[in-house]
């Protein structure tokens, strides 16, 4: 016999977790557009470095450009796309400071 607060599985209600899976699959968006963000700015930082070290021809340096340009237009429209503010990719690691350097 089951007791008042148990349901029809036996097991008690207090053990249920109501899970919101719409904002379940908004935070998992986020979380793969931050990693993605993440990966595009550590992208883009080696690819100054290596413009600025001088060993890059023009074409390779106007094709870096071109492609860095397409990401981060690409990453603003994922986040248009599934309703996530850019300043949401960037999240707080507490006394670390944020993942992503702020602008």
């Amino acid at each position: 016999m089951t007791g008042p607060s148990s349901d029809s599985s036996g097991r008690g209600s207090g053990s249920r977790v109501d899970l919101d899976s719409e904002q379940m699959g908004r935070d998992l968006v986020a979380l793969v557009l931050t990693v993605v963000e993440l990966l595009r700015q550590l992208m883009e930082r080696q690819a100054i470095r290596r413009v600025e070290q001088g060993d890059l021809s023009d074409e390779q340096v106007e094709e870096i450009g071109t492609t860095l340009m397409l990401l981060d237009q690409r990453m603003k429209e994922l986040c248009d796309q599934h309703g996530v503010r850019p300043e949401d990719l960037n999240l707080d690691l507490g006394p670390l400071g944020t993942l992503l350097p702020r602008d």
